[in-house]
This record gives C-alpha cells, structure tokens and sequence, in this order.
C-alpha cells in the first residue's frame, strides 16, 4: 500500500504541492492526471523517495519501481544486464525469464541503442517487474509512442500488473489509458496544486 500525506512542497518561495492526501491499496491502479506543470512528476519523486523535502508523511513499501517517460537503460549493458545489475539477486534465469515475459527473449545481449524505442519500453517494463515490486509509478510510460504501439504496451503492462498485484500510480495525459489501465483517477489543479478526483 502507499499512504500520501503531502501538507505543502515548496521549491525556494513557491509552493507547488498543498494538501495532497490519498492511498493506493496493493492490486490497485491509481491514474494521475493534470495539465502539464502541474506537479505531477513533483508529486512521483515525493513518492519514490528520490525528492524528501516535504511538509508531511508518505509509506510505501520497500520494493518500489518506476518507469520513466524515458526507458532510462544503461546504455553500455546489454539488455540481459540491465536487469541482473539493477536486481543481481534474480539470476540470468529469472532476468532471461522477465524478458520472454516481455517478448524480448531473443534480444538478451542486445544493446539499448540497438532496440527500437517500443523494445526499450518493454525493456524497462521487464526491469520493473523483474523483482515483483510492492510498488510501482508508471510516469508516462507510453508517451512518444504510435498509437498501435501504445496500445499494445498498455496491453503488455496491465497484464504484468494483474500478475504482480503492485499498488500502482500512473501518470498519462490520456484519458482512454486512464479508463483502460486505471481503477480511478485523481487529478492535480490549481496553484499550489490540490488534489481531485474522477471516482
């Protein structure tokens, strides 16, 4: 489960976040949504703990992946590597196993520049799910992408989702995605931005 407890987040003189407050229950996928500049990304590095100056409290559990707007590989790794040095613990069997899952089987010693981008989503969605996290932020993770192929990505990744049970935040501008992948969906607005919801 993740519990936000956000009184106000500030950079210098601005406040950007105030009187954020809701939880993610395990299984359970949350959509984020908001104009851009919003707070959003703010908002998910609070969560992940990459940002901890805040006003308030925010639980999450302690095996938590994120997938950027940008797959974020180790370029000079083989796809194979980008996973065993992020989760050494899983072995090449298990990593191998987590890129069959995300019909990459035959790409294990490829590099990341040697993948179209969609392979290197489905890359960095395999590492996300690699070590079956508790948690998991999703922060655009099908922007940039063809329609088709953005489909068939949310498709991959509600599947891994259904599997691993995480709690779930995803960030999309995209309402069809939300409705899709999403069981309810929270909005940011205003300035500071405050928090909403569509159900």
């Amino acid at each position: 489960m993740i519990a936000v407890e956000i009184s106000r987040k500030r950079f210098g003189e601005t406040e950007i976040l105030r009187d954020i407050r809701f939880v993610v229950k395990a299984g359970e996928t949350v959509a984020l949504q908001g104009p851009s500049g919003i707070g959003k990304t703010t908002l998910l590095r609070l969560i992940a703990g990459i940002d901890g100056a805040f006003g308030g409290r925010i639980d999450r559990p302690e095996r938590l992946a994120m997938v950027f707007q940008e797959p974020t590989l180790l370029p000079w790794r083989s796809a194979l590597q980008n996973i065993t040095l992020l989760h050494p613990e899983l072995g090449r069997d298990r990593a191998r196993a987590a890129l069959e899952r995300v019909a990459l089987g035959g790409k294990a010693d490829l590099f990341p520049g040697q993948l179209s981008l969609g392979q290197q989503r489905r890359l960095a969605l395999a590492r996300a799910f690699a070590a079956r996290p508790q948690a998991l932020i999703l922060d655009e993770p099908f922007v940039s992408l063809d329609p088709a192929l953005a489909a068939e990505m949310l498709d991959l990744a509600r599947g891994l989702i259904a599997e691993v049970r995480p709690a779930t935040i995803f960030v999309t501008h995209s309402r069809e995605e939300a409705a899709r992948l999403s069981d309810r969906v929270l909005r940011l607005a205003g300035q500071p931005a405050t928090l909403g919801t569509d159900a």
